[in-house]
């Protein structure tokens, strides 16, 4: 009975009791949302921790795998030869070229099949030459000499331009031949040709031979220009052919 009394009495208190509700209902409301989204950034932040751990565990173990894949590479990597082993190699691959074009300067048959090859108005052949040239006067006296970096540079260099030179050189002159030469030319090269034949020909005649060998250097005369180590060696195959003094060979 009291109690319907008082509320008949204070009807109108459950206005501000229901606004004092609604209140905390809404401050319960803020702070549940605020330790919500305290809750999501706690967690995004520990996930952001997890990719940075995992991401520096990954990196970590890609440099020692770097390392052990360099420190094995240069384990198995053959070790930079020395200065003396350079220009070792370097001495045989300008001796190679050397050999090589001697077979031509030497070698009379091959002067008459390739005439160019002797022939410094060629302009590759001329090419060849100064390149030999170069290289001949930037060789070290042996393989113990010290050069310095920019020298052992030069000298590398020259040596290839060297074995380019006679490379491009000997091309030509194999496709030029002869052509450079008129018919009459072509003719008394194709008798010099013959006609060395019969001067290291054993079945010959010593007196053969002889006429043989004069025939040849009459005919090159005025074509193609011989060396004197090529004279020399001719002489050398053509007095092999002919009799000693005691008459044996």
């Amino acid at each position: 009975m009291d109690f319907w009394q008082f509320a008949g009495s204070y009807w109108w208190l459950i206005f501000p009791l229901m606004a004092l509700a609604g209140g905390a209902a809404r401050s319960w409301e803020r702070s549940a949302k605020r330790r919500h989204e305290r809750r999501l950034e706690v967690l995004h932040a520990k996930a952001e921790l997890k990719a940075a751990q995992a991401e520096a565990k990954a990196a970590q173990a890609e440099s020692r795998n770097r390392g052990r894949q360099q420190v094995m590479a240069a384990a198995s990597a053959p070790a930079e030869p020395s200065h003396e082993q350079q220009l070792e190699r370097l001495f045989t691959a300008h001796d190679a070229v050397t050999k090589r074009w001697l077979e031509y300067e030497l070698d009379v048959a091959k002067l008459i099949a390739f005439p160019a090859m002797s022939d410094g108005r060629q302009p590759l052949t001329a090419a060849f030459l100064r390149a030999k040239k170069v290289a001949d006067r930037l060789r070290p006296a042996s393989a113990k000499t010290r050069l310095s970096p920019d020298e052992l540079t030069e000298y590398r260099n020259a040596v290839t331009d060297y074995e380019v030179a006679f490379d491009v050189a000997e091309r030509d002159a194999r496709r030029l031949r002869d052509s450079s030469f008129t018919e009459a030319e072509r003719k008394r090269l194709g008798t010099a040709k013959q006609l060395l034949t019969v001067a290291v020909d054993q079945a010959a005649t010593p007196a053969e031979r002889q006429i043989a060998y004069k025939r040849v250097r009459e005919e090159l005369d005025g074509l193609i220009s011989l060396s004197d180590g090529a004279v020399e060696v001719l002489e050398k195959k053509v007095a092999l052919q002919l009799p000693s003094a005691d008459g044996s060979a």
